[in-house]
């Protein structure tokens, strides 16, 4: 694309994102995208510092005759969820994303588009240069470490905080105003299998699945998108009660809070056994296609040659079943929706991504509830189904619920704001995902906050996009809801 922004709007918001589309901001590998921001800052003559753990305050002043207003905080975090299709060269330490314009919706060329959370980052840089904006003093607060876990907020300095009121950018639905979050945690599993050397008249292949949606693990869980390590398990469980399959290694998903779309295995079976194994996999291909239609319109299990050098051991038939069983045991997706909330979901479960060589196996998941009671029967069940198979269980990652409160006076400003500017309601709901608000609350007590942001569909996938007329609508709305704090 010659000119990305061209005809977008806000342009100022488009252009923002698209810069920070050109530097690598990976969870972890926010160093570049932390300079951009104190250089924009002290380019534009604001105050701006950054804490030990990396996080970055920017100090905005207040519009002439709005001194005295409330200091509000504009909340977002730098990094993004590194995804990318399998089969794509792409460096997310080092490539930009490279944008896709399809109607009203951008997207990224087989990778994340970082829409999450990089439009919130991009609306809160566009305010830095709107002279035309009327606000009171305004805290930018950009945290780093956020999709790992919420790390940047829980290191936080509490003095970087000094505001009372919070505004999150980084909600994934417009025209909604969340007013609470799940909290979250990981339960990883380790087994250590036994490995022997293959039957002497063995073949080796492929087993790949893929073509799947994936997306978010708390904002999709409940849509019923395929499970690509669980789906892979099955058909590997199956071939080898018929055909005597045996297993040398299989990976498949990668992040914690992401669905995982793809997943591998090498696996060999006796070279008379290869058109009943590809016979297997065509039926099963079929009956997923039946099974998700409507939901994974490109869902595929193939047999193929294996690319990796032939493997010289594979798991031992029993610590290959123990593997495939805990695959298949572990619960997946909903557990419990929200009595408060209706059609929102309270408690969830992730089967995000197994590892498995000859002599180590991985798995990961991960849980969300925003009762912690809910979570803490989460992670119980995926350490049941791990003490059936033998396997070691950690447990880390913890972050807490923000609760909501609907009696909330920035919600009631917001509210009206949101009415006078489009002549409708926005909804009002809790998000079943991890937002950065409870940990900020817990730095600074008695704050009292929203969370919202444009629509961005398949966030954490190859898929993610954002709608661009959604983008328009967040900014006007994000614009007068600051000139109506300040005017209180």
């Amino acid at each position: 694309m010659n000119d990305p922004v061209a005809g977008l709007e806000p342009a100022r918001v488009w252009q923002e994102f698209f810069r920070l589309s050109r530097i690598p901001r990976g969870s972890g590998n926010e160093a570049g995208v932390r300079q951009y921001v104190m250089d924009q800052a002290r380019a534009g003559g604001f105050a701006a510092r950054s804490d030990p753990a990396g996080n970055v305050r920017v100090v905005v002043p207040a519009s002439p005759g709005r001194e005295n207003a409330p200091v509000v905080i504009l909340q977002g975090h730098l990094d993004m969820v590194c995804e990318k299709c399998r089969d794509l060269e792409h460096d997310f330490a080092r490539d930009p994303i490279r944008w896709v314009r399809e109607g009203d919706w951008v997207r990224a060329m087989g990778t994340t588009l970082g829409a999450d959370n990089g439009i919130g980052v991009a609306a809160a840089l566009a305010l830095m240069d709107g002279p035309e904006f009327v606000h009171g003093r305004m805290e930018l607060l950009f945290t780093v470490d956020e999709e790992r876990g919420l790390n940047g907020a829980r290191e936080l300095d509490p003095d970087m905080v000094q505001g009372k009121l919070l505004l999150n950018l980084d909600s994934e639905e417009e025209g909604t105003i969340y007013i609470g979050c799940a909290g979250g945690m990981y339960t990883d599993l380790e087994l250590d299998p036994v490995a022997e050397a293959p039957p002497g008249d063995a073949r080796f292949l492929r087993v790949r699945l893929g073509g799947l949606s994936g997306g978010h693990s708390g904002l999709n869980i409940h849509e019923g998108r395929a499970n690509a390590v669980r789906l892979t398990a099955r058909f590997l469980a199956e071939s080898a009660t018929a055909l005597g399959l045996r297993l040398a290694c299989m990976e498949g998903g990668d992040k914690h809070n992401a669905i995982p779309r793809e997943c591998d295995a090498v696996v060999c079976v006796r070279q008379d056994r290869l058109p009943a194994l590809a016979e297997m996999a065509a039926a099963a291909e079929s009956r997923l296609r039946e099974a998700f239609q409507g939901i994974e319109q490109e869902i595929f299990l193939r047999i193929e040659e294996p690319t990796a050098p032939r493997p010289d051991r594979v798991l031992t038939l029993r610590d290959q079943e123990r593997l495939l069983r805990l695959l298949l045991e572990l619960p997946h997706g909903v557990l419990a929706m929200h009595p408060g909330f209706p059609g929102t979901v309270e408690t969830s479960t992730n089967l995000a991504a197994v590892r498995c060589r000859p002599d180590r196996a991985e798995v990961r998941t991960k849980q969300r509830s925003s009762a912690e009671e809910g979570l803490e029967k989460a992670s119980e069940r995926v350490a049941l189904a791990a003490q059936r198979s033998d396997a070691r269980v950690r447990k880390g990652g913890r972050y807490p619920s923000w609760s909501p409160n609907p009696a909330s006076a920035l919600l009631a400003t917001a509210r009206r704001v949101y009415r006078s500017r489009f002549a409708r309601e926005a909804e009002v709901r809790v998000i079943h995902a991890g937002l950065e608000c409870a940990v900020i609350r817990g730095k600074a007590p008695g704050m009292d906050m929203l969370s919202f942001g444009p629509t961005i569909r398949s966030a954490h996938s190859p898929r993610e996009s954002v709608d661009v007329p959604s983008v328009l609508r967040f900014w006007t709305f994000l614009a007068a809801l600051l000139e109506e704090i300040s005017s209180g």
